[in-house]
């Protein structure tokens, strides 16, 4: 088979407003299949076909079976293959953009109920205090358990301004929350920045959009200018960010990294699943015919001291930025270990503006590491004290704890991956889960971006030197 117009998008899982995924590709001729289609299976599966539309208490259209099963080969194979109806086909390129409309939820799918993966910022769901973790067991009056994670997902979408009720499961909770959210269009700032004192910057990445990559390079642009020269020390923050599309992530690792250095590898079985992305500008302009907008950057950018944060709502794209800039000895990672998403999914059309999105392939980072079902590993540990435990234990969520997730295929010693890593141990807190409200990212209570600070002032201390 192969794929033609690719523009990658790599991410968890689902969103409440929108599907999300990693190559939208065209169909174009397909070799004929190497092996015979498997006849007596096929012969089974007419019989039962038949057996539903003779013998079922109610009639059921054809329409409805052979989509359900095609859901059902898609859902069996791990938790990111699925079917896309023509809603989630549109919501996929839609959300691509930045806007959608929905709750602003991260979701996937575990023992039959909807568990929440990250609420994504200044969203309904991010303010009505929606947490990582929460299992939602009900919408409105309809129970959960049985229904698909694309129906779930729909039902959670409407118009904006209508209500819906989430019924969730919260540990440590002695019975279900009832939390009533209003839908909203989701307008997700992919890039925010702001000077964080005299010398040093911060700019923080919420998402992967189509223009993630630009906007960045203007924020950059902008932090210089307002320093009045060149910065002392970077801070980029990736934390909570679910990923988003291919071609950002080899962007904003490319305005950091020298031109041509490789950014991010695939493998998969077939050639098309095979790609190195180089920190070069068809890369990531992919077709587009826009100017290389990172060819204006400053040239101190490529050279300014650069601490990546991280945590374990950092998945995908994210992960992609964070392992090459790792990888490269490029900038100091911090935080806690990430979400461990390393497949690349394919999205399929197959007309009638559906499609199906089938993992094809791993991806790696420059230096061989594959980070699924692992994640990155960060130079030096340091933990929100906000969240004490949450990243971590019980309360983590990453893609090892997904029913079904494919295993790392270049397992290592985790005891030698961690042996010169370096931790940072926060203040003693005592967290009141009930009243638990995540931290507010880039805000002087940010105790992640404060040790960052410190790192950066202790380099330029010794560059001085």
């Amino acid at each position: 088979m192969r794929l033609l117009g690719k523009v990658g998008l790599v991410s968890l899982g689902l969103v409440a407003g929108m599907s999300i995924s990693l190559h939208f590709a065209a169909i174009a001729d397909k070799e004929p299949l190497s092996t015979p289609l498997p006849i007596e299976e096929l012969r089974a599966f007419s019989e039962v076909f038949g057996r539903i539309k003779s013998d079922y208490v109610e009639p059921v259209t054809d329409k409805k079976l052979i989509t359900d099963a095609i859901a059902g080969m898609l859902n069996g194979l791990d938790p990111h293959s699925s079917y896309l109806d023509a809603d989630a086909f549109k919501e996929l390129q839609v959300g691509t953009h930045g806007e959608f409309g929905g709750l602003g939820i991260e979701v996937g799918m575990e023992d039959g109920v909807v568990k929440v993966i990250s609420p994504i910022e200044d969203t309904p769901a991010y303010h009505a205090g929606i947490k990582s973790g929460d299992f939602i067991i009900k919408l409105d009056d309809t129970l959960i358990k049985g229904m698909s994670l694309n129906d779930a997902v729909k039902r959670m979408r409407g118009k904006p301004g209508s209500k819906i009720l989430l019924t969730i499961i919260r540990k440590d909770e002695p019975k279900p929350l009832e939390i009533t959210l209003v839908r909203a269009v989701i307008k997700v700032q992919s890039v925010k920045s702001k000077l964080l004192e005299s010398g040093y910057g911060f700019v923080r990445i919420t998402q992967f959009q189509e223009m993630t990559g630009e906007n960045l390079a203007t924020a950059l642009e902008n932090l210089v200018k307002q320093n009045q020269g060149p910065l002392k020390g970077l801070i980029l923050d990736l934390r909570n960010d679910p990923g988003g599309l291919l071609t950002g992530a080899v962007a904003v690792s490319s305005a950091f990294l020298a031109k041509n250095a490789l950014v991010v590898y695939t493998e998969g079985r077939t050639e098309d699943a095979k790609m190195r992305l180089t920190a070069n500008p068809e890369n990531y302009l992919r077709g587009r015919n826009d100017n290389d907008y990172l060819k204006a950057l400053p040239d101190s950018i490529k050279n300014v001291p650069l601490v990546v944060l991280v945590n374990a709502g950092s998945a995908s794209a994210s992960e992609i930025v964070a392992g090459a800039l790792q990888d490269h000895k490029r900038a100091v990672i911090m935080g806690v270990q990430t979400f461990g998403k390393g497949s690349v999914q394919t999205v399929l059309p197959l007309g009638n503006n559906t499609g199906i999105k089938l993992t094809t392939a791993r991806y790696y980072t420059p230096g061989g590491r594959s980070i699924q079902a692992k994640g990155i590993v960060p130079d030096i540990l340091v933990e929100d004290p906000a969240s004490a435990g949450r990243d971590s234990g019980i309360f983590r969520l990453r893609e090892a704890d997904l029913d079904k997730h494919l295993v790392n295929d270049k397992p290592s010693d985790e005891k030698s991956a961690n042996s010169n890593k370096k931790t940072l141990s926060p203040p003693d807190t005592k967290e009141d889960t009930t009243k638990f409200t995540p931290t507010e990212f880039g805000s002087k209570n940010d105790y992640q971006l404060n040790q960052a600070l410190n790192l950066l002032k202790g380099i330029q201390i010794l560059q001085s030197k």
